[in-house]
């Protein structure tokens, strides 16, 4: 399993890019895929190839009205391990005797 981080943005379209970054999550949240967003960018949990392809999907969204695109990925690969993207959180919560911010 994959946990795929990642952040994508146009560079060509000013401060506020809210309105880019709802068509972004838009294909995310009907890919079927688990994610996560966080303020800096997304997570997303499934096999290479399925993560890659959302990935992708995003890119070629953006790519049909912007000019300039910056793309961070990182990936973290555990194999056979599955549920990492809530299982990382409540490991830090069980030692720490709480619940966290999320």
């Amino acid at each position: 399993m994959v946990l795929l981080e990642f952040s994508i943005i146009p560079l060509d379209k000013g401060e506020s890019l809210s309105a880019y970054v709802a068509r972004i999550i838009d294909i995310i949240d009907k890919s079927g895929v688990t994610y996560r967003l966080n303020p800096m960018g997304t997570v997303l949990e499934g096999d290479y190839n399925e993560v890659m392809n959302v990935v992708k999907d995003c890119f070629n969204e953006l790519e049909k009205d912007c000019s300039r695109i910056s793309l961070s990925i990182k990936i973290d690969f555990r194999k056979g391990v599955q549920s990492r993207i809530n299982k990382k959180i409540k490991r830090i919560e069980s030692l720490l005797g709480r619940q966290i911010k999320q």
